[in-house]
C-alpha cells in the first residue's frame, strides 16, 4: 500500500534526473565517445536539488516543529544518505589507490578520504552530498519560517538576501557549499509549500503537454542555444526547476502517464544508488568487457551492468542501512527526546498508579465519614419520638 502523501511522478522525474546523470559521465568512461552525447548532468543535479526542497517541505511543513519531530527528521534524512554514501567512499578509495587502474574520478590521498567520511568531500557525484546534508541542517529553520511566518520573518528576510545575493553575485555552483545550491532548495520548498494549497486546481491535458515541453526545454536550453544561455547555477534555472517540479507533482494528464511509468518509477527508486555507484561501476565494466565488443556495444553493456548493480545495492545496502540505522534511533531515542530513562518512566508511572489509588480510598473514606455521620444525626430524632409517645401513655394512665 502506497502512502497517502507518496507522488509517483516525482519518482518518475528522479529517474529522468539520474539517468541525465548517467549519461553525462559517459565521456568519463568512453572519452572517444564523449563528443556524441549531450551533457546535462548540472541540470539534473539542480533538479534533485529542487526536488529535496519540495519533499522537505511538502512531508514537513505541516508538521509541527518540536525537538522530536526535528530529531526524528534529521536521523531519518541521515539514514537516507549515509550508509550507501560511506559504501560508495570506501570503494572509490579502494579504486584510487590502485595505480595502474588509473581510476577516473579518484580520491587522492588519505586526507582527501576523511574529507569524504565526514561529508566534505568533492571527488566525482559526491560533491553534490555536502550541499544536500547542509539544507537538512538547515531546513529546522526554514520549518520554523513555513510554521510561523509572522514570528519568524527575520529569519525569511535573511534567506531572501541571501538568495538575491546570489543571484547578483553569481556564486559558483559546483562545490560543496550549499550558498549557491541555496535557491534550488528555497524555490522547491515554496513550491511544496503551495502544493497543499492547489488541491482544488484539476490540471487539464494542456498543463501536461506543457509540463514535458518545459521539462525538455529546462535540460536541453543550453545545447539548443549556447550563445544566449546564461548560466546555469543561476536564479532563472533554480526558479524553473522548482516550477517545473510544481507542476509534475499535480500529475497533470499525459505528464503523469510519461513520468509515472513502471520503468521511470524503478530507476527513481534506485536514483540515489546509481547516482553514486554508476561511475565505478561502469569503470569495471569496461575494464571487464572492453576486450570483447565495439565500443558502442560495450557501452550498452556498462549501462546495463551499472543499472543492476544499482538496483542490487540499492536492495542490499540502501535500504537495509536507512532502516537500521532507523531501528536503532527509535530504540534509543529515549535518551534525547525524554530526560527520563525507561526505568525511570516506570517507575513514575507507578507512583502515579499509587496516587490514584490513594486518592480513591480517601474519597471511599471520606464517604464512609459522611455516612456515619448522617446515621448519628438520625438516632436522636428517632428518641424525641419516642419520649412524645411515652408522655402520651402516661398522661392517659393518669386520667
Amino acid at each position: 500500500m502506497s502512502r497517502p502523501d507518496y507522488i509517483p511522478s516525482l519518482d518518475g522525474l528522479r529517474g529522468v534526473a539520474a539517468l541525465l546523470v548517467v549519461g553525462a559521465h559517459i565521456g568519463l568512461i568512453f572519452p572517444i565517445t564523449a563528443p556524441h552525447f549531450a551533457t546535462m548532468g548540472d541540470e539534473a543535479v539542480g533538479l534533485f536539488f529542487a526536488l529535496s526542497g519540495f519533499l522537505m517541505a511538502h512531508l514537513y511543513g505541516s508538521r509541527p516543529v518540536t525537538r522530536e519531530n526535528v530529531l526524528d527528521f534529521l536521523v531519518s534524512r541521515f539514514a537516507r544518505i549515509y550508509p550507501v554514501y560511506l559504501v560508495a567512499v570506501v570503494l572509490v578509495a579502494i579504486l584510487s589507490s590502485m595505480q595502474s587502474l588509473d581510476f577516473v574520478q579518484p580520491i587522492v590521498s588519505g586526507t582527501d578520504f576523511v574529507r569524504h567520511i565526514f561529508l566534505l568531500g568533492s571527488s566525482g557525484v559526491f560533491w553534490s552530498i555536502p550541499p544536500e546534508i547542509q539544507f537538512y541542517l538547515l531546513f529546522p529553520v526554514l520549518w520554523l519560517c513555513l510554521a510561523q511566518p509572522h514570528r519568524y520573518s527575520g529569519m525569511i528576510v535573511g534567506l531572501t538576501v541571501v538568495v538575491v545575493v546570489d543571484g547578483l553575485v553569481e556564486l559558483p555552483g559546483p562545490g560543496i557549499l550549499l550558498v549557491s545550491k541555496l535557491p534550488y532548495f528555497l524555490f522547491g520548498a515554496l513550491a511544496g509549500m503551495m502544493h497543499s494549497y492547489w488541491n482544488s486546481w484539476i490540471p487539464s491535458a494542456l498543463t501536461g503537454i506543457s509540463t514535458l515541453f518545459l521539462l525538455a526545454v529546462f535540460f536541453a536550453y543550453r545545447h539548443i542555444l549556447p550563445g544566449f544561455s546564461p548560466e546555469f547555477w543561476g536564479l532563472q534555472s533554480a526558479v524553473a526547476a522548482a516550477v517545473i517540479v510544481g507542476l509534475v507533482a499535480r500529475q497533470p494528464p499525459i505528464a503523469a502517464r510519461v513520468l509515472a511509468a513502471a520503468p521511470l518509477r524503478f530507476f527513481g527508486k534506485i536514483s540515489f544508488s546509481l547516482y553514486l555507484f554508476h561511475v565505478p561501476i561502469m569503470f569495471l565494466a569496461r575494464l571487464t568487457f572492453g576486450a570483447l565488443m565495439p565500443e558502442p556495444a560495450l557501452i550498452v553493456v556498462t549501462l546495463c551492468v551499472a543499472v543492476v548493480g544499482a538496483w542490487f545495492i540499492h536492495e542490499t545496502i540502501e535500504v537495509p542501512g536507512r532502516r537500521l540505522l532507523v531501528l536503532i534511533w527509535q530504540d534509543n531515542r529515549w535518551r534525547l527526546v525524554s530526560r527520563e530513562t525507561p526505568a525511570e518512566q516506570m517507575d513514575r508511572a507507578i507512583l502515579d498508579l499509587q496516587e490514584i489509588e490513594k486518592r480513591l480510598l480517601s474519597g471511599a473514606t471520606s464517604a464512609m465519614a459522611d455516612q456515619r455521620q448522617i446515621s448519628a444525626t438520625a438516632e436522636p430524632s428517632d428518641g424525641a419520638d419516642g419520649a412524645v409517645i411515652q408522655d402520651n401513655r402516661d398522661e392517659k394512665r393518669r386520667a
